[in-house]
């Protein structure tokens, strides 16, 4: 895949590495994976909630 210049800044202001620091080191890569993992679970959560309380 190609890095465009806005999916660098992206990465940089999300994860705080650029693309070839996480593409070189496995460790970077789990970090930045991890913290994708928790976000997506806690805004599904978030919707969870917040469509629980539309439809009450």
């Amino acid at each position: 895949m190609k890095y465009t210049s806005d999916m660098e800044k992206a990465m940089e202001q999300s994860h705080g590495m650029n693309y070839s620091e996480y593409e070189r080191k496995f460790s970077n890569r789990m970090k930045v994976e991890k913290r994708r993992e928790r976000d997506y679970q806690l805004s599904k959560k978030i919707v969870a909630e917040a469509n629980a309380q539309v439809h009450k």
